[in-house]
């Protein structure tokens, strides 16, 4: 209990700091909204009066007190180009960023950590050295070449994918499957190879400790150990970097919607910077930078559940 109670005064604490951030790089930006909205045209007098309606033209303190405020009540602001307001933009891209996001993860942890044990289990000198050279590929070659690279191959070569018109939320679950594997797949490559090496360097420090020995000498099979107590000791130092791989998922899902022109958070925020439409930019990444936050946590009560000595140590 006393660690949930630290950890959610934690967060609290890490969202005030991060609004403080992102409020003030947005505001020492370049572009005076009003004039944005009216154009090169619009004389001092009216640009005047549309700052005075948009509460530009009050106190930096007061201006972010009123946004903290807002936001809390779900008043995201209406956004300078759109005209539209920011939490129905929100709720329309939303969607296709987070299942495009949890799809990458879903494929990064089905192959990851199987070939992660499979690796790890055929461990030797050579074949380490060929797994590290293969993985150091697969986390240093960007999202957006792989996902340049893949559609070349499996939608203009082979056709076996789009390469846009998809029908995006629309449909049933399979098509969807469907329409996002090679997005969702261009993101995961690299966080497949982050995995893999973690898990393996894992499992072959665990394979060296005391217990293991003891159970061999006791006549378990290796395979029985790897997966009844190695593998769950081995699995924790891959919880540490799932923040980080969802983390890059979303960072990765901003790339590649525009790469495959899929409508989400992150064609809508490459959208808004060109644009200049700071009220939308600063309140989405306020949401992911929460969400980022949250996950974190989520991790944290995870390692609660899978170590029994965190809890104790509690």
């Amino acid at each position: 209990m006393r660690f949930l109670i630290r950890k959610f005064i934690s967060i609290i604490l890490t969202l005030f700091l991060v609004s403080i951030m992102i409020f003030l790089i947005f505001q020492v930006l370049p572009g005076n909204p009003a004039e944005i909205m009216l154009g090169t045209e619009a004389d001092k007098y009216q640009i005047q009066l549309l700052e005075k309606e948009l509460g530009v033209d009050k106190p930096m303190i007061e201006r972010y007190g009123s946004w903290l405020v807002n936001l809390l009540h779900g008043d995201m602001g209406k956004s300078i180009k759109y005209q539209v307001p920011v939490a129905d933009l929100f709720a329309s891209r939303f969607p296709v960023t987070l299942f495009l996001t949890l799809y990458s993860l879903a494929i990064t942890l089905i192959l990851g950590i199987p070939l992660g044990i499979w690796v790890a289990s055929r461990d030797s000198k050579w074949y380490g050295r060929v797994v590290g050279t293969i993985t150091q590929l697969g986390i240093s070659i960007p999202s957006f070449w792989i996902s340049f690279l893949l559609m070349l191959v499996f939608s203009l070569k082979l056709k076996w994918f789009p390469t846009f018109g998809y029908n995006v939320m629309d449909g049933n679950f399979f098509s969807r499957l469907y329409s996002f594997f090679l997005p969702a797949f261009s993101i995961s490559i690299s966080n497949i190879a982050v995995v893999v090496r973690y898990l393996r360097t894992s499992i072959l420090e665990q394979m060296r400790m005391d217990y293991v020995r003891t159970a061999l000498v006791k006549g378990q099979k290796q395979s029985t150990i790897l997966y009844r107590h190695v593998l769950r000791n081995a699995l924790i130092p891959v919880l540490t970097i799932l923040g980080i791989i969802f983390t890059s998922s979303i960072g990765g899902s901003i790339i590649i919607e525009n790469v495959f022109a899929l409508p989400g958070l992150g064609s809508l925020i490459v959208q808004s910077v060109s644009s200049r439409d700071f009220v939308l930019i600063q309140s989405v990444v306020l949401i992911i930078a929460t969400m980022v936050i949250f996950i974190n946590f989520a991790i944290d009560i995870l390692y609660q559940v899978i170590d029994p000595r965190i809890r104790s140590g509690d």
